[in-house]
């Protein structure tokens, strides 16, 4: 319990966080433009997430040392792995239900739904502008698509944040 209490306060778990997370980021990238793959409107949203959970490692590891800093990227990682998690649940649900009676209960926008504060497909289209359909299953690996890869990978951070988080709590005695 220690160790992963002492994760927190280590600026290079903070950075391993990151890392990992910019790397899906360039996955998708690769996927998107490599490729040739159009991401859907729910795989922005993953982006989000993603993007979540790298400011998360970058704010961990700039101020691993500050407890306002610490929470913070928690909040952030948190966010980012549990909704990602939601996210991914959601459009595996529209994949499966594609091309059957019940498609109508699932519908697919085109624009984002981000707050009119922050339209980032408007200011970062290159990245969080949605061209592809949801239901359309374009690539899959071991015979997942890409949502259920992204399920188990949202599953990793949110278990592993609720793994650190509870340990730093049970070894400071908050819990």
């Amino acid at each position: 319990m220690k160790f992963l209490s002492d994760l927190t306060t280590n600026s290079r778990a903070w950075q391993l966080l990151a890392v990992i997370a910019i790397a899906l980021e360039c996955s998708a990238l690769f996927f998107q433009y490599g490729l040739d793959l159009a991401p859907c409107i729910m795989c922005i949203y993953q982006r989000v997430a993603i993007w979540s959970i790298f400011i998360a490692g970058v704010i961990g590891s700039v101020g691993c040392q500050f407890v306002l800093a610490r929470i913070v990227a928690y909040i952030l990682w948190a966010t980012g792995g549990i909704w990602g998690l939601f996210i991914a649940l959601e459009h595996i649900d529209m994949q499966e239900a594609a091309g059957s009676p019940m498609s109508f209960l699932y519908s697919c926008d085109f624009i984002p739904n981000f707050p009119s504060w922050a339209p980032l497909h408007e200011w970062i289209p290159f990245l969080f502008e949605a061209s592809g359909d949801c239901g359309e299953i374009s690539w899959q690996f071991l015979g997942y698509s890409m949502p259920q890869w992204m399920l188990v990978i949202y599953a990793c951070f949110s278990i592993a944040f609720i793994a650190v988080f509870l340990a730093r709590l049970i070894d400071k005695k908050m819990f």
